[in-house]
């Protein structure tokens, strides 16, 4: 399967030195730290001041907010401004702007 990643230049830097002196094409290296990652020690679930962040089983995140915690409703238009204002300052970093 073909797939795009886009990984900082120093980690891909290494990948290919590591490649040639293991005289191995990337695509195998890659495959077999994927393969490390994956079947690597279970991550604990990742406490956060209003909940816990866990990972269900099908490897996606699960956010079970603390029941104890007051909650606040937001409006729809208020959710869709911090979405585009998280999407924007996500944009103007990729494209190395200041945030």
């Amino acid at each position: 399967m073909k797939t795009t990643l886009d990984l900082p230049d120093h980690l891909m830097q290494q990948v290919k030195h590591r490649a040639l002196q293991q005289g191995r094409p990337i695509k195998a290296l890659m495959a077999d730290y994927i393969r490390q990652g994956l079947h690597g020690p279970a991550a604990l679930p990742l406490t956060t001041n209003s909940g816990v962040l866990e990972v269900d089983d099908e490897g996606l995140p699960l956010y079970r907010p603390d029941p104890q915690r007051k909650r606040h409703s937001i409006d729809l238009a208020t959710a869709l401004r911090l979405e585009q204002d998280a999407l924007i300052q996500e944009d103007r970093q990729r494209a190395g702007l200041p945030a």
